[in-house]
């Protein structure tokens, strides 16, 4: 039998919890690496790099630990959308330039993540940005993206972006919008699209972008996870 969105809400729950009160608590101390905040990277098929940015994630975790009082896991995780450990990771992220193309399985289990009470960052690090919609309409279909607006609690859980997602890559001229999907009225994927914050949390001598840049991307990732923790309000 399988597991029903009810009955896989109160692992998420818990996780999130744990996750709050290492917020709320700075000097409470973890009892295992399992305590500590850490970041899925999403491991999807269709051709498209789901690897790109290896350096990424664990330079927004060095940030979030060293300007928060969040206590991060070193580096991120890897999971598979048909894997049953998706349901222990309250935060995905997913980015790359090519094709994405999910099973009928990992559509359902994407779908009941996110009635469970989960939540997806994506990342579009140009070229993934026509696959990830359509995969994205499979999954909630009763839902289309919207532009969240300025003034979201996401731009100013942190640090204030009151224009909203930084431009960190020039691409096709387009200004970078963080763009939603609701579920039932919450914020389940926030998508940020010609932003380009993963290359902008890579090492330095990656893309050679200024230091300003580099900031503004790492301080952006920063205030999603914070929005997160604090229960995505």
């Amino acid at each position: 039998m399988r597991p029903t969105a009810a009955a896989l809400q109160p692992v998420l729950v818990a996780s999130l919890v744990l996750l709050a009160i290492s917020y709320t608590e700075p000097r409470a101390q973890p009892g295992a690496s399992g305590d500590l905040f850490t970041i899925a990277r999403v491991k999807y098929g269709g051709g498209g790099d789901w690897y790109s940015n290896p350096s990424s994630l664990p330079n927004l975790l060095d940030f979030i630990r060293r300007k928060t009082d969040v206590q991060t896991a070193k580096e991120e995780m890897v999971v598979e959308l048909d894997s049953p450990r998706l349901f222990s990771f309250p935060y995905l992220y997913l980015n790359g330039h090519g094709n994405i193309r999910l099973t009928e399985r990992e559509v359902r289990m994407l779908r009941r993540y996110f009635e469970a009470g989960g939540f997806l960052h994506a990342d579009d690090n140009y070229g993934m940005d026509k696959s990830f919609r359509r995969e994205m309409k499979r999954v909630l279909p009763e839902s289309g993206f919207i532009e969240l607006p300025f003034d979201h609690p996401i731009y100013r859980s942190h640090f204030d972006f009151p224009s909203g997602p930084p431009k960190i890559h020039e691409h096709d001229g387009k200004p970078a919008q963080g763009l939603g999907l609701l579920l039932d009225g919450r914020l389940v994927v926030y998508y940020t699209y010609q932003s380009d914050l993963g290359d902008g949390w890579e090492d330095p001598d990656v893309h050679h972008d200024p230091e300003e840049k580099r900031l503004a991307a790492l301080k952006m990732g920063t205030n999603i996870v914070i929005w997160r923790l604090r229960g995505g309000e």
